[in-house]
């Protein structure tokens, strides 16, 4: 687990929990070219007792428009279920994760909506996903706001004024209504 928080795959950052190893948690760096650019999703894998003989299970911690994680962010992914095997380890879920981010399967959705969408009107489907990412996986704005799990913090932000900020969190508002709506 250390060589994996030291040497992690491109695009992911690994968090241990030193009081309970069971809990293994991840930020993946949404994938260019899909509408999870630019996002920031924390994962968390739950193992077993019985682990690596039973795979974890996996969640998204952060909200996520995608045919194969379930409102509770539960992932459905055929390598935490019926393809797992005991010599994957938890770089190779990490990857799978980060693939299914390019790669929705929407035959094995746990989201029927993102699912059909995702079939049936592509364009509808990323502009959801890309609104749930804006709104839920953007890192921080400010300096004083990032932590280590960000990437891109790279110092203070020019001063703004008290106008800008109500300005954006209308814009924020209005974003959210239009998810409700949808």
């Amino acid at each position: 687990m250390s060589e994996l928080q030291k040497n992690p795959p491109e695009g992911v950052k690994v968090f241990i929990n030193d009081e309970d190893i069971t809990d293994v948690q991840a930020s993946i760096e949404g994938p260019a070219g899909t509408p999870y650019a630019g996002g920031f999703f924390r994962v968390k894998l739950i193992l077993s007792k019985n682990f690596p003989s039973e795979p974890p299970k996996g969640f998204f911690l952060t909200k996520i428009f995608h045919p194969n994680v379930a409102q509770n962010g539960e992932i459905c992914v055929n390598t935490l279920k019926r393809d797992w095997k005991a010599e994957f380890g938890i770089k190779h879920i990490l990857l799978t994760i980060k693939c299914l981010l390019i790669v929705p399967n929407p035959e094995s959705a746990l989201n029927e909506e993102a699912g059909k969408l995702l079939l049936e009107q592509y364009d509808d489907y990323s502009t959801r996903a890309q609104m749930f990412t804006e709104i839920h996986a953007k890192p921080p704005r400010s300096s004083k706001d990032c932590t280590t799990e960000y990437k891109g913090c790279d110092g203070p932000l020019a001063k703004k004024h008290a106008g800008d900020k109500k300005f954006a969190d209308k814009k924020k508002k209005d974003k959210k209504k239009t998810l409700k709506r949808l």
